[in-house]
């Protein structure tokens, strides 16, 4: 596998350990190849990571082995290394990493992380959500072009709104879009903004997005997946390449590309180039009002609609409907 290597990361040094072990299969990349990759890309990487706690997707023995997430930082981390406590819906705590500067973003690549799982606040003023994240997963059937025709109408909306969002490739099969937030909104009420635009976007487009959490409800849609806004729940980070053998990366990209992207052509070996052409999509972010959604969600409470289901990881919310899927509740 080849020595350790100790690199200067900003003037820290961090060791990586066996740097020829191949991480990446399709093309034969390695554990080093990686660290050069966000080298290649830090300045967008830490603009969207820099003092957010992360979750870590480690895949010791690479890309298609077996895998695990990490959210405690081991006692055995070097003492320049920043954590941040964080909870899990059931309030149990734990410390985990920050991405600090690019040096942690190292320290766990040396530990086979293939997956930085981000938090939507900054590890100093937890109390605020400063993301939305909209999640546009396609359901069995659903192809690319549907994906990216949602994509295109949850931008109209939120553009109608006064919103401004930016666009990036989950490095699978669907489509992120984020907007940075002004610090005034906790989880619960972000969520709430998310659900009220799911329910509008399905009703303004019924055949192509739905906003139903059961999956047998869903049909042949885009599912636009709300509860990626619960309080303390993660989505996989913008630059961050995904753990498959491809070594694809979750891109953020302009709209002007959003018809003509190949997902799959976004990969470690090819995203470099492009930031070095074409520079950060997100660059120019202004912190956005969730307002105008939450608005509407006042307004579908009044109107009877309840909350959405939450995920069965959560305590059960006042006013969410029961947790049992639709046709198992009619045999019931």
């Amino acid at each position: 596998m080849g020595d350790a290597v100790t690199l200067d990361i900003g003037g820290t040094e961090v060791s990586v350990s066996h740097p020829d072990k191949v991480f990446f299969s399709q093309r034969g990349e390695t554990k080093l190849d990686l660290v050069r990759y966000y080298q290649a890309v830090a300045e967008p990487l830490m603009t969207a990571l820099r003092g957010r706690p992360l979750l870590l997707e480690r895949y010791p023995d690479g890309a298609g082995g077996k895998s695990f997430f990490q959210k405690r930082v081991p006692k055995s981390a070097p003492s320049w290394l920043q954590t941040t406590v964080v909870a899990t819906p059931n309030g149990t705590t734990s410390d985990a990493l920050v991405g600090a500067d690019l040096a942690h973003v190292i320290w766990g690549v040396n530990l086979g992380c293939l997956g930085f799982h981000v938090w939507p606040y900054h590890a100093d003023s937890p109390e605020f959500t400063d993301e939305l994240r909209i999640d546009l997963d396609p359901s069995p059937g659903v192809r690319f072009p549907q994906v990216q025709e949602a994509a295109s109408a949850t931008r109209e909306m939120l553009g109608e709104l006064g919103i401004d969002a930016r666009l990036k490739t989950s490095g699978s099969r669907g489509l992120h879009i984020y907007a940075a937030l002004q610090p005034r909104w906790d989880g619960y009420e972000v969520r709430a903004a998310a659900v009220a635009l799911a329910r509008a976007l399905e009703k303004r487009h019924p055949d192509l997005i739905t906003a139903k959490w059961w999956k047998e409800e869903r049909g042949a849609r885009v599912f636009v997946d709300f509860n990626q806004n619960a309080p303390h729940k993660t989505v996989f980070g913008a630059w961050c390449a995904r753990p498959r053998v491809g070594a694809q990366v979750s891109t953020p990209i302009s709209w002007d590309e959003l018809a003509d992207v190949e997902p799959d052509a976004l990969t470690i070996a090819t995203v470099p180039e492009r930031v070095a052409e074409r520079g950060d999509p997100w660059a120019d972010q202004q912190p956005q009002s969730i307002e105008p959604l939450l608005e509407w969600s006042r307004r579908d409470l009044a109107a009877g609609l309840g909350d959405a289901p939450w995920p069965p990881v959560y305590p059960k919310q006042p006013g969410e409907p029961p947790r049992v899927a639709p046709s198992r509740a009619k045999r019931t």
